[in-house]
């Protein structure tokens, strides 16, 4: 599979996809990838605050368990309620049907700070 373009990265290996000042987050399918078959997704609350790097949910895989860090500041909007009942659409689906979060950014200018396709492919060697 390859890097959307469209999309934004982090080095932690979230995606961000922007839409206004709502940033939609998942895994990228490199992440997926590493952690396998996906089993629980722990979502974050609706309303929560938090700031860039902040751990707001757990993916946890046959194994090993991954920290979901916020990859801006702001607060959620929206979690993906699909995923409780099938949190294999993160496997299935990285870029599409298994986003974990939405979240509205308080400073737009902090998603130019965020890596491009290009620079997150050569982060993991692509």
């Amino acid at each position: 599979m390859s890097i959307p373009e469209n999309l934004k990265y982090t080095a932690d290996h979230e995606w961000i996809s922007m839409e206004g000042d709502i940033a939609t987050v998942g895994i990228t399918n490199h992440a997926q990838e590493e952690l396998t078959d996906i089993v629980f997704v722990e979502l974050p609350e609706l309303g929560l605050e938090c700031k860039a790097e902040d751990s707001i949910a757990v993916v946890e895989s046959v194994k090993a368990a991954s920290d979901i860090y916020a990859p801006l500041t702001g607060s959620v909007v929206a979690a993906n309620a699909e995923l409780e009942g099938d949190p294999a659409l993160v496997n299935t689906d990285p870029h599409g049907k298994g986003w974990i979060f939405k979240m509205k950014v308080k400073d737009l200018s902090d998603v130019d700070a965020l890596m491009d396709a290009t620079a997150y492919s050569a982060l993991i060697g692509g």
